[in-house]
């Protein structure tokens, strides 16, 4: 009677909420029997093994585990143990740590559910939807048993609440990409970069973790009405980086910078004494301005405009005119073309004079033959 006592004292003497260890005895489909060194054998209910839905007890324990379990109830002489809540008291504590600290860390995504994923941290853990990835997922089929960086976004222990996020990862891992790129980046360089959106007024160029502007302007040597025109999303292209403001994360880049300029070897496509034709561009007091290439204007100085005497080039030009033009200087270091339009008209005169004097030559020898045939009748 006194061993009986005694043994009942013990078992009493075991209280709700006690930690204990234990070794398994027996991994039934729904509970696993430990041996706590008690009277009776402790019961873990499958509920109460994993913070996780598992469909038998023989998934995450096995017989001879040695366990540490929370005593949780205590009645009828069975002593209800859990698992579960042994790893969810430490993974509380390292949960709220990690919030504090905003550390990173990884987990294995275990359950596909509405709404987003659930992770095992310990307890069950939520990811939304909004807070996968910086983008859109529409199907999350893909991250079933994958490990992903998570920080914690919020805890609430009385409702059993851990939200996590990826996209936090995501977006420190962009911004601390971004600030490296903006220390590394300096104003001359060329990168290669892809076009990543456009609008009306240029287009932002993804040099690999930030976005540089490229203005219409920018884009190409010739007019551009629409950036489209010339660029496509997704296209890969070179840049020449114009300015770089740290302080507001601004970047500003050229395409234009990158190409042979229209007065590249300017040289071999226009020689002088060559014709060529152009449209009159801009009228100012001293002359006008000729494109004659696209980029590229020659200046008819006004005492090369017209073979008479001119007060001013409105006289006999406007904006928009087709003209021809002599070339008389050629200049790429300087970038200057001198043209006239008063050679091309003179040689204009002296060709249809030459080609009167050949008619009236032929016309004299023809004359001089009749004559030289009618003499011949009185010789």
């Amino acid at each position: 009677m006194d061993e009986l006592n005694k043994e009942v004292s013990e078992f009493k003497a075991l209280t709700e909420g006690e930690t204990v260890t234990g070794k398994v005895v027996k991994v039934e489909e729904k509970q696993v029997l430990v041996d706590i060194d008690y009277k009776v054998d402790g019961i873990v209910p499958i509920s109460e093994l994993s913070s996780l839905h598992i469909e038998k007890a023989s998934d995450v324990v096995n017989e001879g585990d040695e366990l540490t379990l929370k005593v949780k109830k205590i009645e009828d002489e069975e002593i209800i143990l859990s698992k579960k809540a042994i790893v969810a008291d430490k993974a509380w504590d390292d949960l709220e740590d990690k919030l504090n600290k905003g550390t990173i860390f990884d987990a294995t995504v275990k359950e596909i559910v509405k709404g987003g994923l659930v992770v095992d941290v310990g307890i069950r853990g939520f990811i939304p939807a909004s807070l996968i990835e910086t983008y859109y997922v529409e199907d999350f089929s893909d991250y079933q048993d994958k490990t992903i960086s998570l920080k914690v976004v919020e805890l609430d222990k009385s409702k059993n609440r851990v939200i996590l996020s990826h996209r936090a990862v995501v977006e420190e891992e962009e911004t601390e990409k971004k600030q490296q790129l903006l220390t590394s980046i300096e104003d001359g360089q060329i990168l290669e970069g892809t076009v990543a959106r456009i609008t009306s007024f240029g287009a932002f160029v993804d040099l690999g973790g930030i976005d540089g502007l490229v203005h219409i302007s920018q884009l190409s040597h010739d007019h551009v009405e629409q950036p489209s025109e010339v660029v496509s999303e997704g296209e890969t292209v070179k840049v020449k980086v114009l300015s770089v403001d740290k302080e507001n994360e601004r970047i500003s880049l050229s395409i234009k910078e990158t190409l042979p300029g229209p007065w590249e070897n300017i040289d071999d496509k226009i020689q002088v004494g060559s014709m060529i034709e152009g449209t009159v561009k801009r009228l100012v007091n001293f002359g006008a301005f000729v494109e004659v290439l696209p980029g590229v204007e020659g200046l008819v100085h006004i005492s090369q405009i017209s073979t008479e005497h001119i007060g001013t080039p409105q006289e006999v030009l406007e904006v928009g005119q087709e003209v021809k033009v002599k070339v008389l200087e050629v200049s790429e270091a300087d970038k200057r073309i001198s043209l006239s339009i008063k050679e091309v008209e003179a040689e204009k005169n002296q060709q249809a004079f030459k080609a009167y004097e050949k008619e009236e030559d032929s016309a004299g020898f023809q004359l001089g033959d009749m004559i030289g045939n009618k003499l011949d009748k009185y010789k």
